[in-house]
């Protein structure tokens, strides 16, 4: 059975391509363990390549930054199964004003409305903490500005099982797959830049289940679907800070711990039926360079 994992950053992004290739080599072993035939776009136009080759495989994911994940996991939907969340879903999530508006209505905590002083700016559209920065600054062109909240950062490594898209059949009203909770090391440098540098999984902090159970809300709202990354700080409340609709860099980390198949989760979750539960044997660092230390 053919699996196409099409990820995106090694040929078409320099500056993300160590923390690519090292995504893609987890799930790249994961499948190959299971018995499954990986299938990889060569050099060259990246839809183009995701067009031909997703018609002989049996399913796909595609791995790609926020901004352009939604136009390849559409080319991808339209020839096989999708592994991953939906392309309509994945387009929402790259909007952070949307995505936040959307959790407050519906009750998840999220940062408020910047006041006056130091607020943080981000990238309406951006991932890897590029362009993130804590200023006074007004807002530029394609950004927004929100409240900085002092807390600690961690994010949940969650898949919901299927509820839309071509798997509509594969409906189980199963509850989310959660891998982990992974504390994330972010920097904020002199000029105020944030700088994900990577992090530590699992964790187990104070309120491991209150963060889980935002986590979980939070995709539901959403109608996330396959592996998600939900980023949280924790404060006087759990604030959702991003929710990313993709394979996100604590994978490395989770898979150096994970006694089952993370391909095998994947491929379950697809079709409804992961698992209730899954078993990690102690915890791994990571960053972002595809470095990965057992601790």
């Amino acid at each position: 059975m053919k699996v196409l994992l099409a990820e995106y950053t090694v040929a078409h992004d320099p500056l993300l391509a160590r923390e690519g290739a090292g995504m893609l080599s987890v799930l790249r072993t994961s499948f190959e363990r299971c018995g499954y035939e990986v299938v990889m776009p060569t050099a060259g136009d990246f839809g183009k390549e995701i067009t031909r080759l997703a018609p002989s495989c049996e399913m796909g994911l595609v791995i790609a930054p926020d901004h352009v994940l939604s136009k390849y996991t559409f080319l991808l939907e339209q020839s096989t199964h999708n592994l991953g969340c939906g392309f309509m879903t994945v387009a929402l999530c790259a909007n952070k004003v949307q995505t936040g508006k959307i959790l407050k209505e519906n009750g998840v905590p999220v940062p408020g409305d910047a006041g006056p002083g130091k607020r943080v700016i981000k990238p309406i559209k951006g991932c890897d903490a590029r362009g993130v920065r804590l200023s006074e600054e007004i807002p530029g062109e394609g950004e927004f500005a929100q409240e900085y909240i002092r807390g600690e950062d961690f994010s949940v490594s969650i898949i919901p099982n299927r509820i839309i898209g071509d798997a509509c059949a594969y409906y189980s009203g199963k509850p989310p797959v959660v891998l982990a909770v992974n504390r994330q090391e972010i920097v904020i440098g002199p000029d105020g830049s944030f700088r994900y540098c990577g992090g530590e999984s699992p964790v187990h902090p104070a309120r491991e289940g209150e963060i889980i159970e935002t986590a979980k809300k939070a995709v539901a709202v959403l109608g996330c679907q396959g592996y998600c990354g939900v980023d949280v700080v924790v404060a006087d409340k759990v604030y959702v800070v991003d929710v990313n609709p993709r394979i996100t860099t604590s994978i490395m980390g989770i898979a150096a711990c994970l006694q089952e198949e993370i391909a095998e989760i994947l491929v379950a979750a697809s079709k409804g039926n992961g698992p209730d539960e899954v078993h990690l044997t102690g915890s791994a660092r990571f960053d972002i360079n595809g470095k990965v230390t057992r601790v």
